[in-house]
């Protein structure tokens, strides 16, 4: 061997570097112990004396990160998230089998020495000197865990990851000093239940319990003695001795530890002998980390509990802490999701609208009274593949969802209707609405300031025969356009922003409805189905709004020990009076029954909604209730660039699409299956007295003739900030961009730079 003399001795440098190995590692930098000024040698060991010293005198053993579940509100998995895939348990659920076989392949002397193995290290010097470099190690199983404490610390940073497990004297002294700590604190026990959960298996999984059902589908407990000498021996390269993609080494490995086992008194020849000759035996389980494993199509319900968790300052101050909480794991949390409202929803969606349509639905359900969310899904599956995506079509752009949420049309309309019988305005209210007309040159806004039609703006209704008057029972029931332009026009936008304000309507970017005609009658503004099904929950409430909730509670483990947190909780308050909200209700249950939503209704049970369609057929909505209950379906292209006419929606042809046609049997059939053996309440309805100007009853227009509401003109468009009017410049909005479907930025990858193009206004 090279500098090895004739005889066997070592030479001078073999000796005094093995004199200082033993002297750094055994401790006696602690008594200042003069190493000999062999050269750099001794100034190594002269700064080790001074580090050993400088160090921090306790050791910082920050919570193990472990696995996070989300349960729905029954108290069954939806899904489990985390940085490090573990589950800590107490050394006496872990396998007595386990616990001597890790002892025995990694640390056998552990129960004799402290915290540095002085034989250990002799051996191990010795052994590598003679082969000129590392081929044993003299680590203790106490120093093994100190350097995973080092290493959870530093987390995914990779560059804390490269200090904490460089191979240098420096972090060996950093390690025997916390090592001396945490004998004299912990014991052995301790440490090796410490050490068994911290470590990493190999295959994502940290701490035998992890590891244990990894490779066995079983509990730490259980482990047999094959088994548990397999784990063991994974420890010390989890990537050379991975039995599921190397069994052969994984064999030789497990055969290591047995006889290990053997030769230290643990188990007998004969028991070794047998193992041996066992097969691995792995039943593995598949990782399943994320949001996107989640059951029952919940995993948009999944990434909103998670952005909610990561936005909200109850789990944190800033964004760093609530994302420290939330990598740290070990949560139990139980959400608002009710699971037969979820399979209900994402049976429907199934059913109505495939996955590689060229269009998208969307559906989330509410509960009226507390703003729980009891259903969410859609029918593009949660992914990156094709015909899969990872936006929430469902929710505001903060939450994952769209830039902007998606124009509403005409289910709008009751958010006007009931700022107006608040603000006095009968129930049977008449207007004149004509077929067409220009919109008033002046609109009261709530700065003070008139809007101003300089445009020369006109819209008309669906069909020539809609020409009034009417009262707002038919004008609700027809949806006539007319009527509630000229019902704005008469109490001014104010009360509208009010209402909306009261009712938590906003865009899907977050920004309040703008003050133009457009967007505060006909829906040509974007916004999301979560909002809408909250917006209309408060009708069903009898006026009373309640911002959405999606978690119920949340109880943490850390340190061996369950603790509660603080969630966030629905805020309710009044958006309108209980006279009202029975007025809509009242309404809103004639459109079903009489009305474009028809194809909607619920048999037996009492319910209420209202359709919408957009200009060029790009979006369809049916928004609706019962009392106990609230739902909103979206159907459209999540980029608003395709025209539902001629079209193929779930293998049914439709000429042109309508609310009542398509998204109102999606929210039919969710609501039926929902409320399958639940309660039936019966709305507050009230008495609304027929005008005889009304003709309503001369009109029978079948509803499958309604919903463009303005062709292809796209007018109104030109009335919402940076819409277009006939796909020209804009005159109103100040600006010269055009019509939404022409975007092709992809930062507007969901709707064009307009955010609501043309009428928004259809029938359904």
């Amino acid at each position: 061997m090279p500098n090895k003399r004739s005889g066997g001795g070592l030479s001078a440098t073999q000796q005094a570097a093995k004199f200082l190995g033993v002297s750094v590692l055994s401790g006696a930098v602690l008594a200042g112990i003069a190493l000999p000024a062999f050269g750099a040698l001794g100034l190594a060991a002269k700064g080790s004396v001074e580090s050993f010293d400088e160090l921090p005198a306790n050791l910082k053993t920050p919570p193990l990160s472990q696995r996070t579940t989300i349960l729905d509100s029954k108290g069954s998995k939806i899904a489990q998230v985390y940085s490090r895939d573990r589950t800590v348990v107490d050394l006496k659920n872990i396998s007595p089998y386990m616990q001597k076989a890790i002892v025995a392949i990694e640390d056998s002397r552990f129960y004799q020495h402290g915290a540095i193995d002085l034989k250990g290290v002799l051996r191990a010097l010795n052994k590598n000197v003679q082969s000129s470099g590392v081929s044993q190690g003299a680590s203790t199983l106490t120093q093994q865990y100190v350097k995973n404490v080092f290493v959870e610390e530093a987390g995914d940073d990779p560059t804390k990851v490269a200090q904490a497990t460089q191979q240098t004297i420096g972090r060996k002294i950093k390690e025997l000093k916390y090592a001396i700590q945490v004998e004299e604190e912990l014991g052995k026990k301790k440490i090796l239940e410490n050490y068994l959960n911290i470590t990493f298996f190999g295959e994502q999984a940290y701490g035998v319990e992890a590891a244990s059902q990894r490779y066995f589908s079983t509990h730490a407990k259980k482990l047999t003695l094959p088994q548990a000498a397999l784990l063991a021996g994974i420890v010390q390269s989890p990537s050379r001795y991975d039995p599921v993609n190397d069994a052969t080494e994984a064999t030789k490995r497990r055969n290591t530890v047995l006889q290990r086992m053997a030769e230290v008194g643990d188990i007998s020849e004969a028991e070794a002998a047998k193992a041996q000759k066992a097969p691995l035996g792995l039943k593995v389980t598949q990782p399943k980390n994320g949001c996107i494993t989640a059951v029952q199509g919940a995993s948009f319900f999944c990434k909103y509990v998670e952005r909610v968790f990561l936005s909200d300052p109850v789990f944190g101050k800033t964004k760093e802490a609530r994302a420290k909480l939330w990598n740290q794991g070990g949560l139990t949390i139980r959400t608002t999701l009710e699971p037969q409202a979820q399979e209900s929803v994402q049976a429907s969606l199934k059913k109505h609208v495939y996955k590689s349509d060229k269009v998208a639905a969307a559906a989330t359900l509410v509960e009226p009274g507390t703003g729980k969310i009891l259903g969410m899904g859609q029918s593009k599956p949660y992914g990156y593949g094709k015909n899969e995506t990872e936006y929430n079509y469902s929710v505001n752009a903060s939450m994952g969802g769209s830039n902007f949420g998606f124009p509403t049309g005409s289910t709008f309309k009751p958010f006007v209707a009931a700022a107006a019988i608040e603000e006095g305005r009968p129930a049977n209210q008449t207007y004149s609405a004509p077929y067409e007309m220009s919109y008033p040159e002046t609109v009261q806004t709530c700065s003070g300031k008139s809007w101003r039609n300089d445009g020369g703006y006109k819209l008309e209704n669906e069909s020539a025969s809609e020409k009034g008057p009417y009262d707002l029972q038919t004008a609700m029931a027809k949806s006539v356009n007319t009527y509630f332009v000229q019902m704005l026009a008469d109490i001014g936008m104010c009360p509208v922003v009010k209402m909306t304000d009261a009712l938590g309507v906003v865009q899907g970017n977050g920004d309040k409805v703008p003050e133009v005609p457009s967007s505060m009658t006909l829906g040509s503004t974007g916004l999301s189905p979560l909002t809408m099904a909250s917006a209309y929950a408060a009708f069903a409430s009898r006026g009373m709004y309640c911002t959405p909730v999606a978690i119920e509670s949340i109880t943490q483990t850390a340190g061996g020990k369950k603790k509660s947190l603080e969630v966030p909780k629905s805020t309710c308050s009044r958006a309108m009076s209980e006279k009202t909200a029975d007025t809509i209700n009242t309404l809103l249950s004639g459109v079903i029954d009489s009305g474009t939503g028809q194809q909607a209704g619920l048999s037996g049970r009492a319910n209420a909604g209202k359709t919408g369609t957009t200009d060029s057929r790009k979006n369809a909505w049916f928004v609706g209730y019962t009392p106990n209950l609230a739902g909103a379906v979206w159907v459209g292209s999540a980029t608003q660039k395709v025209q539902m006419t001629d079209i193929y929606i779930g293998g049914v042809y439709h000429s042109q699409v309508y609310g009542g046609d398509t998204p109102g049997p999606i929210w039919r059939d969710a609501m039926n299956g929902a409320l399958e053996g639940k309660d039936d309440p019966n709305f507050n309805l009230v008495s609304i007295p027929r005008n005889n100007q009304d003709k309503g009853d001369e009109d029978n227009n079948d509803d499958n003739n309604n919903g463009n509401n303005g062709g292809d003109n796209g007018f109104i468009g030109g009335l919402f900030d940076g819409g277009t009017s006939n796909g020209s410049t804009s005159t109103d909005g100040g600006s010269s961009s055009t019509g939404g479907d022409t975007s092709t930025d992809f930062g507007n990858l969901f709707q064009g730079n307009g955010n609501g193009n043309g009428n928004g206004g259809g029938r359904g």
